[in-house]
């Protein structure tokens, strides 16, 4: 017959009966199945709760009505232990909706006295599923745990590349922009002193050249580091949204409430990028004549949604592993305790939505918090 303990140890049994005729049967069962094992028993509540403290058991088996009180509180008792051992109802004395009710709220099995022969294979069974739980319970709690320790890259990731966003718009500034800053004073000085009108052309050229390196250096500085929102996050959304038409000539209407409320700079870190990211995505995929980019913080919730009527993105690419401008997107919003809403309909454009919850709004000031 096979075994009906989960291990090569000793099956430890701890027995709640009252009575020590009951209880001998029990141990006449278990010993004609060539089962090692120790049956240790106990009467009352108190035993039975000292017995958990101080011994590990594979198993409890427990009648259910007993001087003074119920296996259910026995069961309550057994809730405040960290490792529980699988509890099965061991009574002649319970219905059969009873022992159903007993069942949901979380008792392993039950099983009548008249049916103790019974017993090896139903304990086999408990312990079998119990194990079969228990291994579960740690496959769920070591996802959990890579999970967890997968948003905490992300947002590792996330906060060094804004470092890296920022030191070199530092460069940018510092290094280009100081020497683009010299070359033009050097044109602006050969112009004043050419008088050949080749040469005068030459330099315009170079100077409408200058112009242009000096406005893209600006455009890059402000796309790796966002200065625009020490004005706001309104504001900022405002210029991209002008940055975007001006670059794309896709019309771009902006709806922003009015507010002077707390918003953490991460948070609006994160919705700058979201929307700067959707518009990045809507210039390269949409084929779209339209935008939409609309921000509130109403009920408590900063809401950014941006909006196309572009062609939509097909449901098979959204669930592509590698969609990683979405999920990262998805992952950026969860550092900030967001969500993420993409919704998509082929040829009626596509609408990507930002919430993050915000403090309460009682005592909002036109202050920005760190």
């Amino acid at each position: 017959m096979p075994q009906i303990r989960a291990s090569e140890t000793t099956l430890k049994v701890l027995h709640l009966e009252d009575s020590e005729v009951d209880h001998e049967l029990v141990r006449r069962v278990l010993a004609r199945n060539d089962e090692t094992f120790e049956l240790q028993r106990v009467e009352s509540l108190d035993d039975f709760a000292e017995q958990l403290k101080t011994q590990h058991f594979d198993i409890i088996l427990a009648d259910y009505r007993l001087p003074g009180f119920t296996a259910l509180d026995a069961w309550r008792v057994l809730q405040q232990q960290s490792d529980r051992p699988p509890f099965v109802l061991l009574s002649g004395a319970i219905g059969e909706s009873a022992a159903v009710a007993a069942i949901k709220m979380g008792v392993s099995d039950y099983l009548a006295k008249d049916d103790v022969a019974k017993l090896a294979p139903t304990i086999r069974r408990v312990l079998e599923l119990h194990a079969i739980r228990r291994a579960k319970e740690s496959a769920d709690e070591e996802l959990a745990r890579s999970q967890k320790r997968l948003a905490e890259f992300a947002e590792h990731l996330q906060a060094t590349i804004e470092q890296e966003r920022a030191a070199i718009a530092r460069e940018i500034h510092d290094d280009i922009g100081g020497a683009l800053a010299a070359v033009r004073f050097d044109l602006s000085w050969l112009e004043r002193h050419a008088s050949d009108e080749a040469a005068l052309s030459h330099l315009q050229s170079a100077k409408d050249m200058l112009g242009h390196a000096l406005d893209a250096s600006q455009r890059i500085m402000k796309d790796l580091r966002p200065a625009i929102l020490d004005q706001g996050l309104a504001a900022a959304v405002q210029w991209l949204a002008a940055s975007f038409t001006k670059r794309t000539g896709i019309k771009t209407l902006v709806q922003a409430s009015d507010s002077t409320r707390l918003i953490p700079k991460a948070v609006q870190l994160v919705a700058y990028r979201t929307a700067q990211e959707a518009l990045t995505n809507i210039s390269k995929h949409a084929t779209c004549d339209l935008v939409h980019l609309e921000l509130s913080d109403a009920e408590d919730v900063l809401t950014l949604e941006v909006r196309d009527n572009g062609q939509g993105i097909a449901q098979a690419e959204l669930a592509k592993p590698k969609s990683f401008g979405i999920r990262g997107l998805q992952e950026r919003a969860k550092t900030v305790d967001g969500w993420l809403d993409i919704s998509s309909f082929e040829n009626k454009g596509t609408s990507i939505i930002l919430s993050v919850p915000l403090p309460p709004s009682a005592g909002a000031t036109n202050q920005e918090t760190d």
